[in-house]
């Protein structure tokens, strides 16, 4: 895994080498094992490098072709990329290293843009052809690795990360209102191509972008293209017939995630999902010397999953734990908003950043479980959707069942007051989501609550299914972002067995009732993992993820102030976003223990923050 970077001006000018060294030297820190640049008349591409496959100088960037017409630079990695070099020697072609990039290059040389097709993992890469002077760019099917870019009348430019773009721009970037109405509205983000920088924009997921000389001047010839849609895959694909279908497939996805000339590791939560990968890794793959990475609070605190990650004790050599507190975020905090680049609606975030510190000491690859609740229904709000199909089907008395299962397990009513929710209009939804954030600016509120999407194209869906594919669309690349750049911010890489593109067609074409089912979530996941992962955690009723104890945190001295302080700032109050007299009023009820409101407080503090650091 790897940072590119760069520049096609598009007037007949040649690119200078200091801006796109500069790209290169900001984000150093996902690439520092080796460097390289492309400069050609108006094309000028950078990289920097870290070494996971062929470690050995050939695996250099940017690479050209035997013929040398084509240069890549390319960040990710093609995991079944030794079937395909067997497949292109076949073909006649040869190779020189025993890299995936050569690999990559060949299969556009061979196949063309059907090539992204054959791939199976993560990438994000620039094919420059010479001779016909076009430029093709493609992003993985799920949005695991990122590509930004920016296009002015003069130049487009792109980057694995956005602070590079910025280096490049002659005035201060302006914050886009939007994106920052969705985080504070729905604690959602990278929906759309929008980031949180009006002059920067993202490829999305799925999709290949092409750029031809006309003349003297570049010139976007073919608009941005989806190559993949995943709604068709899942229509053609047939769903797992039974768990234990599911359980080998799952079982060849993290088998092929373990390719790597260097040491692996897992991000073990306490959860089932990532839990799974680390019991498979034991029971199929006898990795009893694997490392895992943890974070623990005090016993009784929120996120604490000591007890679920302690049943791995007696069967592994190698496990590390991080303690994330408040005294912590307060010394991380400007590099935790410096390494993400764009403001985040949650701490469990940063707990996420401090373990992929904690494991870039040991290893510098991980596994761990992302993609398994968009796939499997994780979130509890998909009982909603489920309830909604049947009651659709009619479905009368299962539903009573279904609901009754629900309460029962859970001794919660969440999941009915999702399927209310669900039943209302998109306004209706977005209504409401904006009267529990009582401390907006009304005029704020009024310019963007009727240009959102999320009411729509998140929380709309007519069924089960449809409500899975829309999270893929919609949701998961929020959190696959934060990952990538917490990993990376530590020169790692973050693989995730879940988004195998097999393993989610298929678990997108199952029965609903194969996901849901007797109140359980991820139903096929847990059956296929009996007598394999520890019983305590196959059946976890709860879902956390990488919490953490922010309420506390946020009543200790030093937050105290340091809240109190950003709320009653000018720059805060003049930004006329969020009403700071509510605002203090809210955190006044949290100090007390009235509410819990850290959620809220944390976007407003790292709001505020990202303001300063890229805005202001």
């Amino acid at each position: 895994m790897c940072g590119i970077c760069g520049i096609i001006n598009f007037k007949n000018e040649t690119v200078q080498e200091a801006p796109v060294r500069k790209m290169m030297q900001i984000m150093k820190h996902r690439g520092p094992d080796d460097e390289g640049i492309f400069l050609e008349e108006n094309v000028g591409l950078g990289f920097v490098r870290l070494s996971i496959i062929d470690l050995s100088p050939a695996g250099h960037q940017p690479m050209s072709s035997h013929d040398e017409r084509y240069v890549i630079v390319y960040n990710g990695e093609i995991y079944n990329y030794i079937e395909l070099r067997n497949d292109l020697k076949s073909l006649g072609h040869s190779f020189k290293t025993n890299s995936d990039t050569e690999v990559l290059l060949a299969s556009y040389i061979e196949w063309g843009e059907d090539c992204l097709h054959r791939f199976n993992g993560m990438w994000a890469f620039v094919i420059y052809d010479r001779i016909q002077k076009r430029i093709f760019a493609a992003r993985d099917r799920y949005g695991i690795k990122p590509f930004y870019y920016c296009m002015t009348n003069d130049f487009l430019a792109f980057a694995s990360e956005i602070p590079p773009l910025l280096s490049l721009l002659k005035t201060k970037p302006k914050p886009d209102y939007q994106s920052i109405f969705d985080y504070l509205v729905f604690n959602r983000t990278d929906q759309t191509e929008r980031t949180f920088f009006e002059e920067i924009k993202k490829l999305q997921h799925g999709h290949s972008i092409e750029f031809k000389v006309q003349g003297s001047r570049f010139k976007v010839q073919s608009s941005i293209k989806r190559w993949y849609n995943l709604k068709e895959r899942v229509s053609q694909s047939v769903g797992f017939k039974d768990p234990e279908e599911y359980r080998q497939l799952l079982s060849s996805s993290i088998g092929l995630r373990l390719r790597s000339d260097v040491p692996v590791g897992v991000c073990l939560s306490g959860g089932l999902d990532s839990s799974s990968i680390v019991s498979i890794l034991l029971k199929d793959y006898n990795k009893s010397d694997l490392n895992t990475f943890s974070a623990v609070y005090e016993t009784g605190q929120a996120g604490d999953e000591t007890e679920f990650i302690k049943e791995f004790s007696p069967f592994l050599k190698n496990m590390f734990y991080t303690t994330p507190s408040a005294e912590m975020l307060d010394v991380d905090l400007l590099n935790f908003v410096r390494a993400q680049a764009e403001p985040i609606p949650e701490t469990g975030v940063y707990a996420q950043f401090r373990i992929m510190k904690l494991a870039s000491e040991q290893v510098t690859v991980t596994l761990d479980g992302q993609g398994a609740d968009e796939e499997l229904a994780g979130y509890h709000y998909f009982f909603g959707f489920f309830f909604k199909d049947l009651l659709k089907q009619l479905r009368l008395r299962k539903l009573s069942s279904e609901m009754m299962y629900y309460l029962v397990r859970h001794k919660s009513i969440y999941g009915l007051k999702t399927f209310i929710y669900f039943l209302l209009s998109e306004r209706s939804k977005t209504r409401l989501r904006v009267d529990e954030k009582g401390y907006l600016d009304p005029d704020f509120v009024r310019r963007f609550s009727g240009t959102n999407s999320i009411a729509g194209d998140l929380y709309n869906s007519g069924s089960l299914n449809d409500a899975l594919i829309n999270h893929f669309e919609y949701k998961l690349e929020h959190l696959l972002k934060w990952e990538d750049r917490n990993s990376m911010w530590f020169s790692l890489e973050a693989r995730v067995p879940f988004l195998d593109y097999r393993l989610v067609e298929k678990s997108l074409a199952t029965s609903g009732e194969m996901i849901i089912r007797k109140g359980w979530t991820k139903h096929i996941l847990r059956e296929s993992m009996r007598w394999t992962l520890p019983e305590k955690i196959r059946a976890r009723k709860d879902k956390i993820g990488f919490g953490t104890p922010q309420a506390d945190w946020f009543r200790t001295k030093g937050w105290d102030r340091k809240i109190v302080d950003i709320v009653l700032s000018n720059s805060f109050r003049e930004r006329r976003l969020i009403d700071p007299d509510k605002a203090l009023k809210i955190y006044k009820e949290h100090l007390f223990h009235k509410r819990d409101a850290s959620k809220e407080i944390w976007k407003w503090v790292n709001l505020e923050l990202w303001f300063h650091s890229f805005i202001d």
